[in-house]
């Protein structure tokens, strides 16, 4: 069935928000003060870091703790010993992981482009892995600069890992939340694909700090929260977002966050098929939904969007109209690879 037959729902926030998916990742290196520069100039509402934690318990923004993949690691000689094999979350993964570096070590390395079969090298080696702090402070001066509040929207990357190894992310970030006049009151959205440490959160936060929201990101349906695997429970994502489970989500999370394809999924010619029922679910409970991940390319759309036949296009067009799309799902924000794309989806309506 086509997009033209899917009904409308009106979105439960005031006002729907772009959010820079590691910034602005379709243009920049992921994950560096440059990628959220140009989310920011690009019109996001929203950047966002995903945090890791260094040997010496600072919070960084790498999307894994496993950093070959965004990093020039594997060209310091110096740190060749460190390669090693770990299981996070269940799977062995092999390379060099943030918790075996200092900052001072992880300042040495260099990002470079996760995708660059698809996205451009120009900027590799030019930018560093940033702090949690730095991004703080860089969004303040931009907010400043631009006289517009700018949201953060950090994600708290493999929770019961860090836990395990001594080096827990929760208290430092409220820490460091806390330390910044900026944080203290611009609008702040902590996400986890995990359950129990958002528990703990809304726990710590009470409702001393109404600029601070809470964001339940929710894998695919017969995936699991790692904490829950971790303690031998059963509940899958996919419990999670029946009416019921959503239900349990709203007693501690302000929003959900499942993929585009559990909202509007692609039939079997790879094209958009009929929304489901979760935006009507999610807000029956007063749960607002930020789906992810819009990405301008051809292989990241439905069919129907396509340019031509090659995956790898670049297609803007295409991207523009699917996130109108699932705007008329009722979605309330979103995460995209290119924030100027979503602005034009948003704006353009």
């Amino acid at each position: 069935m086509g997009i033209e037959a899917n009904a409308k729902e009106p979105p439960l926030a005031a006002r729907v928000l772009v959010i820079g998916h590691r910034g602005a990742s379709a243009q920049r290196p992921e994950h560096t003060l440059a990628s959220y520069a140009k989310a920011i100039a690009d019109g996001a509402d929203y950047i966002e870091p995903d945090l890791v934690m260094t040997r010496d318990g600072v919070p960084v923004a790498r999307h894994e703790n496993e950093i070959s993949s965004t990093t020039d690691v594997a060209a310091h000689a110096e740190f060749a010993s460190r390669k090693t094999t770990r299981a996070i979350d269940g799977h062995e993964v092999t390379g060099w992981f943030t918790e075996d570096f200092t900052l001072d070590e992880l300042k040495t390395l260099r990002a470079r482009e996760r995708l660059p079969q698809i996205r451009s090298i120009a900027y590799d080696g030019k930018f560093q892995v940033p702090t949690l702090d730095e991004i703080i402070d860089f969004v303040a001066a931009e907010s400043a600069t631009r006289n517009r509040v700018i949201g953060i929207i950090p994600e708290i990357k493999h929770g019961t890992y860090f836990q395990k190894i001594g080096l827990p992310m929760e208290d430092r970030v409220l820490a460091i939340l806390a330390a910044h006049d900026y944080t203290r009151v611009a609008p702040v959205e902590i996400q986890s694909f995990e359950i129990a440490n958002l528990r703990y959160l809304r726990g710590r936060l009470g409702n001393n700090h109404p600029n601070i929201r809470l964001l339940q990101l929710l894998d695919n349906a017969g995936a699991q929260p790692y904490d829950v695997v971790a303690a031998g429970g059963r509940l899958s994502y996919g419990e999670m977002m029946t009416p019921a489970g959503l239900r349990d989500i709203a007693a501690y999370a302000n929003a959900i966050g499942p993929n585009i394809r559990a909202i509007i999924p692609l039939a079997a010619d790879g094209t958009l098929g009929q929304p489901t029922s979760l935006v009507h679910d999610a807000h029956a409970v007063k749960l607002e939904l930020h789906p992810y991940t819009f990405r301008p390319e051809n292989q990241f759309q439905a069919k129907n969007f396509w340019k031509g036949s090659d995956p790898a296009t670049l297609n803007a067009a295409g991207s523009v109209a699917e996130i109108r799309a699932y705007l008329d799902a009722g979605i309330d924000a979103f995460f995209t690879d290119d924030p100027a794309l979503g602005r034009k989806a948003l704006d353009g309506r």
